[in-house]
């Protein structure tokens, strides 16, 4: 039996419809039909709410099963804004949350659907961090209300079960895990992600471009796996410098969007098997959240760019196979390079793209104090989809390390 370890795997799929183009949202009203749902209560931030037409969109789709309205959704979901979006949704009696907008209204939404059905305590739901132990995500058993999601920009979290809110009373994000949260539909409507400004778009699309690319270093990736990173990347690769250039593109931003998609797949049909985590993504990973969620002026892709470039060069791969798919992805592998070779050719070639795009590539650069960085260091301690629980007595220190060295 000819059988490679790359074909011993578990997939997992998550039912949803997807609705893509000219004037997707013409189909909200059968989706909220499909879930037997009344009481169709609506998530959004200002801008959406101000100066799109997309209430106005949603309130003709759904007519009497429009429940409602929460439109003060805010950057890097706060638990204060989760919190009243939740009064008002018990108030409503919702019965189907709507989420209109980027990563941070999608997020938010999320959690509300998870304390509108759990009665805990919501610091008690949350992931923990228990001294000296690893953390743990509790098990959330409740009934949640179906979540529709209509994306304005192309966000991983469009169709995940892990949220994260910032709450300035603790020292971490409140994360949530719940696969119930997951959204029963997808709306990628072309006149909605033409309503998010170029700037957001560019910023989320280089978030989504630097995980894409280091998970193309993956070990041992079963075929599903493969296909849709490789997919997702050649997309992200192609459409990320045209993105200032072509502004009125929507084709350019559903394009992304399936991106984003794609990697959120490739990541359930990749279960079931222990993977070492990448260093470099990680590390960069930690760094760029607790660089956007301290600094309300700093956005994700802004906070990615501002790291990735040094945490790559400095934290090579072990595997030089791995090295030598990253840097081959980028066009900048050559035969016989040593994995600190092609971690610097990597680096210097992520600099060259961010700023073709106008993003920055040092951390000086997102205007804030160089005094802060051991706080910055500290942030990221807890931080679930970075470090899980294994929190080495040095690695604030690492961090602090990667900071100063890419100030």
């Amino acid at each position: 039996m000819n059988l490679e370890a790359t074909h011993t795997f578990r997939a997992v799929s998550y039912p949803l419809r997807l609705h893509a183009g000219l004037n997707a949202l013409s189909q909200l009203e059968t989706e909220v039909k499909r879930q037997n749902a009344q009481r169709a209560f609506v998530v959004c931030g200002r801008t959406v709410a101000t100066k799109t037409n997309l209430l106005d969109r949603i309130r003709d789709q759904l007519g009497p099963r429009f429940a409602g309205l929460f439109d003060a959704m805010d950057k890097d979901s706060t638990w204060p804004a989760v919190e009243q979006g939740t009064a008002a949704a018990r108030d409503a009696d919702a019965d189907l949350l709507i989420a209109v907008g980027g990563g941070s209204v999608i997020v938010g939404t999320r959690v509300i659907a998870v304390l509108l059905g759990e009665q805990g305590d919501p610091l008690k739901l949350m992931t923990q961090y228990p001294e000296g132990k690893p953390a743990y995500s509790p098990r959330l058993m409740a009934p949640k209300p179906p979540i529709i999601n209509v994306v304005t920009t192309p966000t991983t979290a469009m169709n995940r079960a892990g949220s994260g809110l910032k709450n300035d009373d603790l020292d971490h994000r409140m994360e949530y895990y719940d696969p119930k949260t997951r959204p029963v539909a997808l709306f990628w409507d072309a006149e909605a992600l033409l309503s998010a400004p170029p700037e957001l778009i560019r910023s989320t699309a280089t978030t989504t471009f630097s995980g894409a690319l280091r998970a193309l270093g993956s070990r041992e990736m079963n075929p599903l796996v493969e296909g849709d990173r490789q997919q997702a990347f050649r997309l992200l690769y192609r459409s990320l410098p045209k993105i200032m250039a072509e502004p009125g593109n929507a084709a350019l931003r559903i394009d992304l969007c399936t991106a984003a998609f794609l990697e959120n797949r490739a990541a359930d049909d990749d279960q079931g098997r222990r993977r070492a985590r990448d260093a470099t993504a990680s590390s960069a990973y930690a760094l760029a959240t607790a660089l956007h969620i301290r600094y309300d002026h700093v956005w994700q892709g802004e906070s990615t760019s501002s790291v990735m470039p040094v945490v790559t060069r400095l934290t090579p791969p072990d595997d030089v196979d791995v090295a030598a798919r990253i840097a081959e992805a980028l066009g900048v592998w050559r035969e016989g390079m040593s994995s600190r070779e092609a971690a610097e050719a990597t680096a210097d070639r992520l600099e060259s793209i961010y700023r073709g795009i106008g993003m920055p590539t040092r951390v000086h650069e997102l205007d804030i104090p160089q005094a802060d960085l051991p706080v910055l260091a500290q942030d990221t301690l807890k931080n679930f989809n970075a470090n899980p629980g294994l929190r080495s007595d040095d690695y604030q220190e690492r961090m602090l390390t990667l900071l100063q060295a890419a100030w």
